[in-house]
């Protein structure tokens, strides 16, 4: 692998993981943080929010054979930079703010000048209130966790 691919490949696992944090973030709290980002740069909507349905697929156990699991929700948005840069965004339900929001914020975090104030605004706090509500989540499900043990009985 040359060093040109191996700094692609780097890029999108950075971009997987800011565009992660946009489709999980709370729609009010990436719209509170959104509208404090001044001076955003104009925008061109390549593909408009739409709501359509896809197919989550899943594995018994993790491992075992895939199977359809069901179908949900999905709203997608593509918005262009006049710069060129292109950003996409899937979320899950129908919001098509939040998708419009989180495909401007992608293309924004592509974009070197607006990079670091994205990441330090929106990106960062966003991925800790995630991090909080699953931190909670995990609290209330450790609440009604079960021990079983086993007695040995001695033999007759």
């Amino acid at each position: 692998m040359d060093h040109s691919q191996a700094g692609q490949d780097a890029t999108n696992v950075q971009r997987a993981a800011w565009m992660r944090v946009l489709s999980l973030a709370d729609p009010a709290a990436l719209d509170g943080a959104f509208s404090a980002l001044n001076g955003l740069p104009a925008h061109q909507m390549l593909r408009p929010p739409q709501t359509g349905m896809a197919m989550v697929r899943a594995r018994s156990g993790g491992t075992g054979a895939r199977f359809n699991l069901g179908e949900m929700t999905v709203t997608r948005c593509a918005v262009t930079m006049d710069s060129g840069v292109v950003g996409i965004a899937y979320v899950q339900g129908r919001s098509q703010r939040h998708a419009e929001q989180a495909a401007v914020a992608d293309a924004l975090l592509q974009l070197p000048d607006w990079h670091e104030t994205v990441h330090a605004q929106l990106i960062h706090p966003l991925a800790r209130q995630h991090a909080a509500r699953v931190e909670r989540q995990a609290q209330v499900a450790a609440q009604t966790k079960v021990e079983f043990f086993t007695m040995v009985r001695g033999e007759d």
